[in-house]
């Protein structure tokens, strides 16, 4: 058995205990005994099992599925840009995603579960397509340092106007204020239902395109000399990036600083090849959200802080030594 093997084996059996060791905590603890009978032995006049299937259970899905999607969406926006700081907030789609659900659940009152992920999607794409043609559209055209300038201009007038808005109408965004911090409480598997497609259509192009972005991390014209298009494999890249986003938004709200983190843990343990990076960087995503919304539960118990604050906390001392050491 491989090392690459082995690690992929040895993560997927953390995020299985992580997932276990999330439904136990809470609240109401409950063992972890009760956690797995829950699932071997279900007995419906059973308090515990009831709390597991039916409120744990959700909430543990959907981290694992809103933590790998942002993980492999961190992994191909550092590949595609050749940028080790860059990840999907920074490029605006996160935002892009959150403003249109803002503004479509804030104003248009569409609330139902089946919409969010559509509105999440075309927020995405938009701010996303913004982003990409505002790159192409400069004299070297959309290069990597272009696409996160242009991602990070977005991201600032798209926070401007956000924050423009809830301090216009504090009542009707009152309820949106703690979803735009990231959070999984109330969380619905109904939900996860209605962003898989857009998951799992991200994930097959970022797993497809893996090879190719792993050709241009030596370099544009060695990419080139391999006979690969650049502008149609970062236009694909992107377009995972943005699906994948848009699904980890629509059940999670914008969640930052993941899909920085995430990616350099992966390196450091399968190497430098995308094909490797993506696929672990979707369990590793998933292990870290896990994680994360644990400590967000446990943390300053019986409160409970939102799991964005979490990451924030944990990713911006990352982010700051990251760029201290390219300096």
């Amino acid at each position: 058995m491989g090392r690459l093997t082995i690690s992929f084996a040895l993560t997927a059996a953390l995020v299985v205990l992580a997932a276990l060791f999330h439904m136990s905590v809470g609240a109401k603890a409950v063992p972890l005994s009760e956690v797995t009978g829950a699932f071997t032995a279900f007995d419906p006049t059973v308090m515990d099992h009831q709390i597991v299937r039916a409120l744990r259970l959700p909430r543990a899905v959907i981290a694992i599925f809103a933590g790998a999607a942002l993980g492999m969406a961190g992994a191909m926006t550092q590949g595609i840009t050749r940028n080790p700081l860059a990840e999907p907030g920074i490029l605006g789609v996160l935002k892009g995603a959150a403003f249109a659900v803002f503004i479509c659940v804030g104003f248009l009152g569409l609330v139902s579960v089946a919409w969010i992920p559509l509105v999440a999607a075309i927020g995405a794409v938009i701010s996303g397509a913004i982003v990409f043609a505002i790159a192409r559209a400069a004299p070297e055209g959309a290069t990597p340092v272009t696409l996160v300038l242009c991602g990070a201009a977005i991201l600032a007038f798209l926070s401007a106007v956000l924050m423009a808005v809830q301090l216009l109408d504090e009542t009707t965004f009152q309820n949106l204020r703690v979803w735009a911090s990231g959070t999984l409480t109330g969380a619905k598997l109904e939900t996860v239902y209605w962003a898989l497609p857009w998951g799992v259509v991200g994930a097959v192009i970022a797993v497809w395109i893996a090879p190719r972005v792993t050709a241009m991390a030596m370099g544009d014209e060695a990419a080139l000399g391999l006979g690969i298009d650049l502008t149609k494999t970062r236009a694909w890249g992107f377009g995972a990036v943005v699906l994948l986003s848009a699904a980890a938004v629509s059940v999670a709200g914008p969640l930052e600083f993941l899909g920085l983190v995430v990616p350099h843990m992966a390196r450091m343990i399968v190497g430098a090849d995308y094909r490797a990076i993506v696929p672990y960087s979707a369990l590793l995503g998933a292990l870290v959200l896990l994680l994360a919304d644990i400590a967000a539960r446990t943390v300053l118990a019986p409160a409970e802080i939102s799991t964005g604050i979490v990451l924030a906390l944990i990713g911006a001392p990352v982010f700051v030594g990251l760029i201290r050491a390219r300096l």
